[in-house]
């Protein structure tokens, strides 16, 4: 993965002289980066191995010093055909959320505030298939769903102290959804 310096005078990407990349898992597909709120961490969900990677972040000079990576499956895998997409992060930075496109989940992990490391906290259906993507609100009260096979947005409540999602039962068919975005 390459990292880039922003020049906001002239709204130019440079490549990052004192760490140009950082190395992933060979064939972990790297697909989105979401910083923690506090700025001492990032994370990245790799959309071909289902997994998530935890990592350190340097803003003096733009490291990224890798702490876990952990499945974004559940313990003793899927069968199926599966990949990740979406991954977020609540206001408060206390849980981190991804999806699990062909498994049909959201993963949810509890997060160490000081050491930034991840635990599994567990999995919730999406009540649809191939969740493309979801947006956590800013208030980090609600998760939305966007099912791209099963033309769906689905809205879950997150629970402040476990992560954990349930649905409210407010749902939406939408023709193939494939982004949500609060406003």
């Amino acid at each position: 993965m390459v990292i880039y310096k922003f020049d906001t005078e002239r709204g130019k990407l440079t490549p990052n002289e004192a760490m140009p990349w950082v190395k992933t898992a060979p064939g972990a597909g790297p697909r989105q980066l979401v910083m923690h709120p506090g700025g001492k961490f990032a994370y990245l969900i790799n959309e071909l191995n289902s997994t998530m990677t935890g990592f350190a972040y340097d803003a003096g000079t733009g490291a990224l010093t890798e702490l876990q990576t952990l499945s974004t499956l559940p313990v003793g895998g899927f069968d199926g055909v599966t990949s990740c997409a979406e991954v977020q992060i609540t206001p408060s930075g206390k849980f981190l959320y991804g999806s699990n496109r062909g498994h049909n989940s959201i993963v949810i992990y509890a997060i160490d505030q000081s050491k930034g490391k991840m635990t599994l906290v567990g999995h919730e259906g999406t009540q649809g298939r191939i969740p493309r993507n979801f947006e956590v609100s800013p208030t980090g009260e609600y998760l939305i769903v966007a099912n791209q096979d099963t033309d769906n947005l689905v809205m879950f409540k997150i629970d402040p102290s476990s992560g954990k999602l349930t649905a409210t039962g407010a749902a939406a068919d939408t023709g193939t959804p494939i982004c949500v975005r609060f406003t």
